[in-house]
C-alpha cells in the first residue's frame, strides 16, 4: 500500500509542471491500469485484455498514445474544431465548419445524456489518454494537455474525411468572410485527376472457397499511418481485431472470432444542400418556407487562433435555417444551407457495437442505428454468409426533384420524409455468383452477374460511377474458381493495371497516324517507346519501363485535358475524364505527349528507359505526421501505384521539393485477408510498422512486406499472442 501511494506521489510531482491531474484522478487511474493487460507480439501489434470493455478501451487508448501521440491529439484537434489554435489563422474556416454542425457544447449535452455503458467507454477514452499523459511528463502536447470524455462524440465515423469534409471550405470562406465567390458550385475540376482515396473489399462465399469457409479482404486506402492494428479482448464478450483510427476506440475495420466488416468510401447521397431565400428586415435575416417568412437563426462565435507568440481571436455571425448551417450563398438573395446526419451517439453507438455482432442478422441489427452517413460495407461471417450494403443513412425523397444539385428551400416538398430502413438499401446478400467487391465504384457490378438491378433502387441511392479497380476486381474475382487465403492475397495484388486497356490503344494508333502523315515525323526515342508500349502486358512490375512511359504518358495527357473541361461541366470520375481526355486530344498531342515524357524522364535520370521501381519509393525517415523525403536517404522499390489506373493494391506517390524520385503518401494501409472457419485464420501488414518513433524496432519491420505485398500471421487466440509475445505489462509501467 505505501509503494502504491509512493507511486501516486510521484505522478502527481512529475505532472506539477505540465497536465494537471489530481491525485484522486491518479490513484483511479492507477488502479484502472492494473486491470488491464497489455500484450505486444513480435511485430509490435498491442493485444489488450481486460475485464470489462471500458477496461480494454483504456488501455487501447494508452497504447495508440504509446506508438503515436501526435496523431492521437492531431485528429482530435481536427474533429473539435481547434486547428488553428496551433496551425495559425490559415486553419480558422476549418474550424469554423466544424463549429458549424457541432460544437462542444454540444457534445458535452449528449455526453451527459449518454446510456452508462457509453459513458464508461467515454470515460475510459478520456482516462487511458489522460493516464498516458500523466505517466509521460516529457510529452509536450501541442495544445490538449487533457482529453475530455466528450471529445469521441465529435469524432464518432472511422472514416478518413467524415461527413463535413465534403463541405467546400473556400465556399464557407467566402461567404463568412464577406467576401463574393466567383462561382458557388464547387466546379472542381481537378478532382478527378487527383490522388484517389478510397478502399477495396472483397469477400468469397463457402462455395468459392477451397476451405468452404468464408473468406474477407480488408484493404482501405488512406494516407499512411492513418490506422493503427490492434486486438482488444474483454472478458464482457469484446474481441476484436483490425484498424483503430488514432484517438477512436473501436476497430473501424477488421474481425472477431464470427465476423468481419470492411468499410469503403461511398457517393450514396446521405445529404443535401438547400436554397434558402433570403431578405434582411431591420437588421435581421428571414427566409421563404412556404407562404411564410421564417427567422434566420444567427448565433455570434469567437475563434482563436495562433499569431507568432499570441493567441488572437475572430469574430463570426454564423447562421442556420431548419435544414441545417448556411455554408455559402448563390446570391445575396441565395444562401446554401446542408442538412446531414448529426446524430453523434448513433454513429459511435453502432462505429462499436458492430464490432461485438456474432453474425450477419445481428450485424444488420446493428446497421438499424443508421449512424453510418460516408461508407459502404462488405461483410463475410462464420456461418458462411457474405453482403454489401451501399451506405446506410439514407433519407427517404420525393422523387421529382434532381437531388444531385441544391433544392429549393422555400418548397415544403423537398423535407426529408423519415428515412429508408436497412432493407430499402442497395445490397446484395449471399450473391449465385459467390463472391462481392466494392473498391469505390458502383453497387450494380458488387457481384458481377448477380449484382442488384438499377432500376430497383432511387438514382439518389447510388450514384456511384464505375472505375478502373471495379473493372478489374470483377475480372479477377470471376476467373477464379476455388480461393484460399494465398491466393485471396494474389487477387488483391493483382497486377493489372486495367485503366492502359482504354487508354494504349489510341496512343499506339496516333502514332501510326503521325509517323504516316506528319511533316516531322516522331523522334527515334518515341518510337522505342511505342515498341515497348505496344508488347507491354500492362501489369506493373518494379522492373518494367514501360510502365514508368505509359503513367508519365498519361499523367501529360490528362494534364492537357484537364484545362478543356467546360467551366459548367459537372465533376467527372476516373473513367469519364479519361475517355474525356481521350477524345479532346488529337493524335499530334498524343504523340506529343509522350515527347514530353520521354523529355521529362530523360532530364530527370538521365535516360528515359528507367524501371518504375527506380522511380516509385517507399521511405520513412521521421515518422512525423508531415514526413520528409530524400533521394539520397533509403529507399524501397514498389511496383504497385495509383489506384486511378485501376491498381488494385494502391500506392499514391508523387515527388516532393528535392527529389526526383517519387515517394508513397496514400494507398493501401492496414491490409488483412481472413478465413472465418471453427477457428479464425487470418494475416495481414501495415504501412512500414506499429510505431512512429524512428530507430525502434517496429518502426519500419513490415516494410519489407508491405512492398512486396506479403502478409504476417496475425496473432488472434491467447496461445498465438502467449507464444509470440515480445513484452507484456499494464499501462504506466
Amino acid at each position: 500500500m505505501r509503494l502504491y501511494l509512493l507511486l501516486v506521489l510521484l505522478l502527481a510531482s512529475l505532472t506539477a509542471g505540465a497536465q494537471k491531474f489530481t491525485p484522486t484522478e491518479l490513484a483511479r487511474w492507477q488502479q484502472q491500469a492494473r486491470q488491464v493487460r497489455i500484450v505486444r507480439d513480435t511485430y509490435g501489434v498491442p493485444h489488450i485484455y481486460g475485464p470489462t470493455d471500458a477496461d480494454v478501451v483504456f488501455g487501447l487508448l494508452y497504447a495508440q498514445c504509446e506508438d503515436d501521440f501526435a496523431r492521437v491529439e492531431a485528429n482530435y484537434l481536427d474533429a473539435i474544431g481547434r486547428l488553428a489554435e496551433v496551425d495559425g489563422e490559415a486553419a480558422l474556416y476549418h474550424d469554423l465548419r466544424a463549429r458549424l454542425f457541432l460544437d462542444s457544447t454540444q457534445a458535452i449535452l449528449i455526453y451527459q445524456k449518454c446510456p452508462a455503458d457509453m459513458k464508461k467507454l467515454l470515460d475510459a477514452f478520456a482516462a487511458g489518454t489522460n493516464y498516458y499523459l500523466a505517466t509521460h511528463p516529457t510529452i509536450r502536447p501541442q495544445l490538449l494537455h487533457r482529453f475530455q470524455p466528450w471529445m469521441p462524440l465529435m469524432f464518432s465515423e472511422g472514416s478518413i474525411g467524415g461527413n463535413i469534409s465534403v463541405v467546400s471550405l473556400e465556399r464557407l470562406k467566402a461567404f463568412y468572410s464577406l467576401k463574393k465567390s466567383s462561382s458557388w458550385i464547387d466546379t472542381d475540376i481537378e478532382k478527378a485527376d487527383r490522388e484517389p482515396v478510397g478502399s477495396n473489399g472483397f469477400a468469397i462465399a463457402p462455395g468459392r472457397s477451397a476451405s468452404g469457409h468464408a473468406l474477407l479482404l480488408i484493404n482501405p486506402h488512406t494516407s499512411f499511418y492513418f490506422r493503427s492494428e490492434v486486438q482488444m479482448v474483454s472478458e464482457q464478450g469484446l474481441n476484436a481485431y483490425g484498424a483503430v483510427t488514432w484517438g477512436q476506440f473501436f476497430v473501424y475495420q477488421g474481425f472477431n472470432e464470427h465476423c468481419g466488416w470492411m468499410h469503403t468510401s461511398s457517393q450514396a447521397d446521405s445529404m443535401d444542400e438547400y436554397l434558402e431565400t433570403v431578405e434582411e428586415k431591420d437588421g435581421r435575416f428571414f427566409y421563404r418556407y412556404g407562404t411564410k417568412q421564417r427567422a434566420v437563426q444567427a448565433q455570434r462565435i469567437s475563434l482563436p487562433y495562433k499569431s507568432g507568440n499570441q493567441m488572437l481571436h475572430k469574430e463570426f455571425t454564423i447562421y442556420r435555417t431548419h435544414h441545417g448551417p448556411i455554408v455559402g450563398q448563390k446570391s445575396d438573395r441565395q444562401w446554401v444551407a446542408v442538412r446531414m446526419m448529426n446524430e453523434p451517439l448513433a454513429a459511435l453507438q453502432q462505429s462499436y457495437l458492430r464490432t461485438k455482432a456474432t453474425d450477419y442478422a445481428s450485424f444488420q441489427q446493428v446497421m438499424k442505428l443508421n449512424g453510418n452517413a460516408s461508407n459502404n460495407t462488405v461483410f463475410a461471417d462464420a456461418k458462411g454468409s457474405i453482403a454489401y450494403w451501399h451506405g446506410n443513412f439514407m433519407p427517404k425523397r420525393d422523387l421529382k426533384f434532381d437531388w444531385s444539385q441544391p433544392v429549393d428551400g422555400s418548397n415544403p416538398a423537398t423535407e426529408w420524409q423519415g428515412f429508408h430502413a436497412v432493407s430499402d438499401l442497395v445490397q446484395v446478400h449471399n450473391p449465385a455468383s459467390g463472391f462481392i467487391q466494392n473498391c469505390n465504384s458502383t453497387p450494380f457490378t458488387v457481384a458481377g452477374p448477380s449484382s442488384p438491378p438499377p432500376a430497383r433502387y432511387p438514382t439518389y441511392m447510388a450514384p456511384d460511377a464505375e472505375n478502373y479497380r471495379g473493372l478489374n476486381a470483377v475480372r479477377v474475382l470471376s476467373n477464379k474458381t476455388k480461393f484460399t487465403l494465398d491466393t485471396l492475397i494474389s487477387a488483391a495484388n493483382d497486377p493489372h493495371l486495367s485503366a492502359f486497356n482504354e487508354m494504349l490503344p489510341p496512343l499506339l494508333s496516333s502514332y501510326e497516324i503521325e509517323y504516316d502523315t506528319a511533316a516531322v515525323r516522331p523522334s527515334a526515342a518515341v518510337g522505342e517507346a511505342i515498341g515497348i508500349l505496344r508488347t507491354w502486358d500492362r501489369n506493373y512490375r518494379v522492373s518494367s519501363v514501360a510502365q514508368t512511359v505509359a503513367i508519365y504518358w498519361a499523367e501529360r495527357l490528362l494534364t492537357r485535358a484537364r484545362a478543356r473541361i467546360p467551366a459548367a461541366q459537372p465533376q467527372l470520375d476516373y473513367i469519364s475524364f479519361t475517355k474525356f481526355a481521350l477524345t479532346n486530344t488529337g493524335s499530334q498531342e498524343k504523340v506529343a505527349a509522350l515527347a514530353e515524357a520521354i523529355d521529362d524522364l530523360t532530364r530527370d535520370f538521365g535516360t528515359w528507359k528507367v524501371a518504375w521501381g527506380d522511380i516509385n519509393r517507399y521511405q520513412r525517415l521521421t515518422g512525423r505526421i508531415e514526413e520528409h523525403y530524400d533521394d539520397q536517404q533509403p529507399s524501397q522499390p514498389v511496383a504497385f501505384t495509383s489506384s486511378k489506373w485501376g491498381s488494385l493494391a494502391a500506392f499514391g506517390a508523387q515527388a516532393f521539393a528535392g527529389t526526383k524520385k517519387r515517394y508513397g503518401t496514400v494507398g493501401n494501409s492496414f491490409v488483412a485477408v481472413v478465413e472465418f472457419g471453427p477457428r479464425v485464420t487470418a494475416r495481414s501488414v501495415v504501412t512500414g510498422g506499429q510505431d512512429s518513433r524512428p530507430g525502434t524496432p517496429h518502426f519500419t519491420d513490415q516494410a519489407s512486406l508491405y512492398c512486396t505485398g506479403h502478409f504476417k500471421a496475425v496473432r488472434f487466440y491467447p496461445e498465438d499472442v502467449k507464444a509470440n509475445a515480445e513484452k507484456t505489462y499494464h499501462p504506466g509501467e
